[in-house]
């Protein structure tokens, strides 16, 4: 017997270092992320489409660089202004600020023109294109001081286009984007998400026929992809549990895929 529930939990749509696949596409974005970081450069900007590991990557680059560098990840967009600062002030100091303490954006400017050359902060911002045009206006500014770099990460909607401005477009010196995966690495994704888990029989299952599929439906989008083999390992395990007859434990049904593609919307009947 399969174990189509751990099959099912492999692909919950959830942000963790370890499931961080090193594909072709993902991996050399990564590495230039990585380079940049170490430039003097002020503005980082990380974009692709909803879904193609923007996240994970930001996650994955503080996890391995947060005991050698003053690199910090926000990966809750902080919609207040005054939240937003008392999260800088934390990063600063270490400290959490006061609750009476009143919000001077020029304490952080003079202090970060004040460190510079003797501090760099890298301040990881996920879902960049949620913030305020106000506020982005002043990360813009902390940026100038010299000793605070920001990366920011953003989807490619109408509203992350303040991202390209021109008074962005002068201050954000490295783009990297982010793509679908294309046939071969959406494969491997499957076929890696399971081994990682030790599920090495259930990876094995899948043919050609059936990743070509998977890639037709989620165009190579992770997050898609996800949702759908999510979905399908829910049937199995439904059909393992009430009906074991119909079980087929050494293949993945075209039937199977075709009835998740269904329930997730990528079929419309």
């Amino acid at each position: 017997m399969q174990n189509y529930k751990a099959a099912k939990n492999t692909f919950i749509d959830e942000v963790r270092v370890e499931d961080y696949i090193g594909l072709e596409g993902s991996r050399k974005a990564y590495e230039r992320l990585e380079v940049s970081i170490d430039k003097p450069i002020k503005m980082i900007l990380v974009y692709g489409q909803p879904g193609t590991g923007k996240t994970l990557m930001l996650n994955r680059i503080y996890h391995n660089h947060r005991y050698q560098k003053d690199i910090h990840f926000i990966d809750t967009p902080i919609g207040s202004r005054k939240e937003f600062y008392r999260k800088l002030f934390e990063i600063i100091t270490g400290k959490m600020m006061p609750n009476n303490s009143k919000i001077e954006f020029e304490t952080f400017v003079e202090y970060g023109k004040k460190m510079k050359d003797r501090r760099d902060i890298v301040i990881l911002l996920d879902e960049a294109q949620i913030y305020p045009e106000d506020m982005l206006e002043e990360i813009r500014i902390l940026s100038d001081t010299g000793s605070m770099k920001f990366v920011l990460s953003a989807h490619e909607t109408e509203n992350g286009e303040l991202l390209t401005k021109r008074h962005f477009e002068s201050r954000i010196w490295e783009r990297i984007e982010l793509q679908n995966a294309n046939f071969d690495e959406l494969k491997t994704y499957v076929y890696k998400r399971l081994l990682n888990r030790g599920l090495i029989d259930i990876a094995n299952q899948f043919s050609k026929r059936q990743n070509r599929f998977i890639f037709k439906m989620t165009k190579g989008n992770f997050r898609e992809c996800n949702k759908l083999l999510y979905a399908a390992f829910e049937i199995f395990e439904y059909y393992e549990t009430h009906r074991p007859e119909k079980v087929v434990h050494d293949k993945i049904p075209m039937k199977i895929l075709e009835m998740a593609a269904i329930k997730s919307g990528f079929i419309n009947v």
